[in-house]
């Protein structure tokens, strides 16, 4: 199969540490209806084996097993999983590793899906971020945890999610946010206009990379725009795609 769109983390020198990630989109699973084809999410109500299928072939991207592939039980939340082998994680939205031969998934169908990397230390994260993510601080959760693993220079890829365009909300979250998060952070992913209020969760975890220190690269679409990637908000019942990370 094809991925959306796909490269490395880490030095292009031969023999360097480097990090194979990925992004899904729709394109190249085996399930159908609401859920064409390439859905990871087992949760939202598509063929348990046609979840299995598509898990295998999304995991070849990245050169692991479907023995080694780690998934978040999101809940929209900061909480981290670190873990050495594969499996479901409950209640956390982020994922990191230390481990090789691990891959790590973080799903989304308009919430931000992000990777995170630093190769040399052979630290890799994968997170689940929405608007509560954004006010929680999931993000930088997922970075602490890494450094306290050893990583020190961190990149980072920021997947597919819905623009605020796209995005409109009551008011009440707008001015929730911003009581959660740092004003540089609000200030950027809070929209308040005469037309009406909106969040741009992709701007808000852009923001909080650069406070880290983190340089970031971006797949750019719009899950709500594009019919080639999963849209809660578009389509209610869908599944999901994801952003993938293993250490090579």
């Amino acid at each position: 199969m094809v991925a959306l769109a796909s490269g490395t983390l880490g030095s292009s020198e031969p023999g360097a540490a480097r990090c194979l990630w990925a992004a899904t989109g729709r394109a190249g699973g085996s399930s159908t209806g609401v859920y064409q084809s390439l859905n990871l999410a087992e949760y939202v109500g598509d063929d348990a084996g046609a979840v299995a299928e598509n898990r295998r072939r999304a995991v070849g991207l990245v050169g692991v097993g479907v023995d080694g592939l780690a998934v978040m039980g999101a809940v929209h939340g900061a909480s981290v999983g670190v873990v050495s082998c594969g499996g479901v994680v409950a209640g956390v939205d982020a994922l990191v590793t230390a481990s090789k031969g691990i891959a790590l998934l973080a799903l989304a169908a308009d919430c931000v899906p992000l990777v995170l990397a630093d190769a040399r230390a052979g630290v890799i994260a994968a997170v689940h971020c929405g608007w509560r993510g954004v006010g929680a601080g999931v993000v930088a959760a997922a970075v602490a945890t890494m450094r306290e693993l050893g990583a020190v220079s961190i990149e980072a890829v920021v997947g597919p999610a819905i623009c605020a365009g796209c995005y409109p909300v009551p008011a009440e979250r707008t001015e929730y946010l911003r009581e959660l998060a740092p004003t540089e952070v609000s200030d950027v992913a809070c929209i308040d206009r005469a037309g009406g209020s909106f969040i741009d969760v992709r701007a808000g975890v852009s923001v909080q990379l650069a406070l880290l220190d983190i340089e970031a690269n971006h797949v750019k679409a719009c899950t709500n725009e594009s019919t080639d990637l999963f849209s809660y908000r578009r389509d209610t019942v869908t599944g999901r795609q994801g952003m993938i990370i293993s250490r090579a």
